[in-house]
């Protein structure tokens, strides 16, 4: 696969920045990350390796809502969201569009079920959830605002969508060095949704983060149109005093946000 000029391949070093490549057209999300399914179960399971477990996962689930009668984690990957909604006691079936990634997630707990579906023509019944979570996926998905809006046909009126994605000033530039002081750069322009790969190397492990660049305005306009109420949205830097983070890289982070978390209220 040719990304700008560069071959998929190039990996960043341990403790250095991803290696991004703007992708010269789009491609198809779901194969991309069907064939990384078995990276991103090794690095998702990996204990304290990426950002779920040292401060995401701790970030996002102050947004949920108590246990209802049926929670669906779309784009639930190999699972470790569903296994982590169901230890707070929700009843959870996880989606997604990959099925070796169902076949980790099911083989993981086995008692969870998990389906491959489209996140953008699910097979459930309207109004049938009263929580439907997004961790980390929309932004992976070939049709983001379709997905939102089938979020919105299955969630019950005062049903919740609580969602993260990569924050858009994160995919839409980069820091110009690893200093912690260094300049951050957007080149070409932040308002068009464009493909991205991002590649990277750490403790011996490698994955590649195929995903689309949307704007922020985009992903509110998704919620506005699906008929949604946005309650909460949180801005997440990597937190002062995380003591895994001494890297300069890390300090960079705390001036601008990694992610995005978002709950809105279906109206």
């Amino acid at each position: 696969m040719r990304l700008m000029g560069r071959d998929i391949g190039r990996v960043a070093r341990a403790g250095s920045d991803p290696e991004r490549s703007e992708l010269g057209e789009p491609i198809d999300l779901r194969a991309a990350w069907d064939d990384q399914s078995e990276a991103w179960t090794r690095w998702a399971r990996a204990p304290m390796h990426d950002s779920y477990w040292r401060f995401g996962r701790t970030a996002f689930f102050e947004l949920l809502p108590e246990p209802g009668r049926l929670t669906l984690d779309v784009g639930c990957g190999e699972g470790r969201v569903s296994r982590d909604l169901a230890n707070l006691g929700h009843r959870v079936v996880g989606i997604d569009a990959s099925r070796s990634m169902v076949q980790g997630a099911i083989s993981a707990a086995p008692n969870i079920p998990a389906l491959v579906a489209d996140a953008a023509a699910m097979p459930f019944a309207s109004g049938c959830s009263d929580l439907v979570v997004a961790y980390m996926s929309l932004q992976d998905m070939n049709r983001m605002p379709a997905a939102i809006r089938e979020t919105g046909r299955v969630l019950a009126p005062g049903g919740y969508l609580c969602l993260a994605v990569v924050h858009p000033i994160n995919s839409a530039g980069q820091f110009e060095s690893l200093d912690p002081a260094a300049p951050f750069v957007i080149e070409g322009s932040y308002l068009d949704a464009h493909h991205y790969a991002d590649e990277i190397e750490r403790n011996g492990l490698r994955m590649t983060f195929t995903s689309i660049h949307h704007p922020l305005e985009a992903y509110f306009k998704a919620l506005e149109a699906a008929g949604f109420l946005t309650e909460t949205l949180r801005e997440v830097p990597i937190p002062e005093g995380l003591a895994s983070d001494a890297s300069p890289r890390h300090e960079r982070w705390r001036r601008l946000p990694l992610f995005l978390h978002v709950r809105a209220v279906k109206v």
